[in-house]
């Protein structure tokens, strides 16, 4: 990776930090000393910066080099193995936010009998097109209530990044979604309706949920992607 992709690589983790509400300019100037004027020119790509810039907002945000290289390019016990059957597990935050999962947010790795993985089919959008696919997530008991006996106490939902299109994987039967509702990730059935994404819980003693779409976004900037696969006990 060259000094201008760490740049952007950089630039995007900012921007995502700052879209879930983690992170705002202010706050990043405080921690660097840097013009909020200097830090937006630099996030909307009208200037770059120096090594030594690049190195204060690192450890400001507690980041190293290796965070902005995706999992999927290193040869380490992280990466996916030759044949593609092993998924990282990750952080809510990374699997709705992140489109390549950095080495330090991998929890572990779920690891799929052969062929699981090759035989899925996409439908993305192009925004998403240039994410890394699979990732998986713990869903804690909390969560899990909605979509109950579907989904159990810290189940591991296996997500399709390649398919966030409300269009029907099997006909006549509903896909289930890992959904962004504000900076949460929760897993619901999912319809769009006069402008809204109308998210329905498997278990009828939770309310059905209407969420607006914002202009310029489209149903599929909610949806994380497709549950591929749930795993209730390991």
């Amino acid at each position: 990776m060259n000094f201008s992709q760490m740049h952007d690589r950089l630039r995007l983790e900012l921007l995502r930090r700052i879209q879930r509400g983690t992170l705002s300019v202010s706050l990043l100037a405080r921690q660097t000393g840097f013009g909020q004027a200097h830090l937006s020119n630099f996030l909307h790509s009208r200037r770059q910066l120096s090594l030594d810039a690049m190195d204060r907002i690192l450890a400001a945000q507690r980041l190293t080099a290796d965070d902005l290289l995706p999992v999927l390019r290193q040869a380490d016990d992280l990466s996916l193995d030759a044949a593609g059957n092993s998924v990282p597990i990750v952080p809510h935050a990374s699997a709705l936010f992140e489109p390549y999962i950095r080495p330090s947010t991998v929890q572990s790795m779920l690891h799929l009998q052969a062929g699981v993985l090759q035989s899925l089919q996409t439908h993305v959008s192009n925004s998403r097109r240039a994410w890394q696919r699979f990732v998986a997530v713990r869903i804690p008991a909390t969560d899990a209530q909605a979509m109950d006996p579907l989904l159990l106490p810290e189940a591991i939902v296996l997500i399709d990044r390649h398919y966030n299109s409300i269009a029907s994987y099997r006909p006549n039967r509903p896909n289930l979604y890992a959904v962004r509702t504000g900076a949460h990730l929760c897993v619901r059935y999912a319809d769009f309706l006069l402008n809204r994404l109308v998210l329905r819980p498997h278990n009828r003693a939770f309310a059905v949920e209407l969420v607006e779409i914002d202009p310029g976004e489209s149903p599929g900037d909610l949806l994380a992607g497709r549950i591929a696969l749930i795993i209730n006990e390991l």
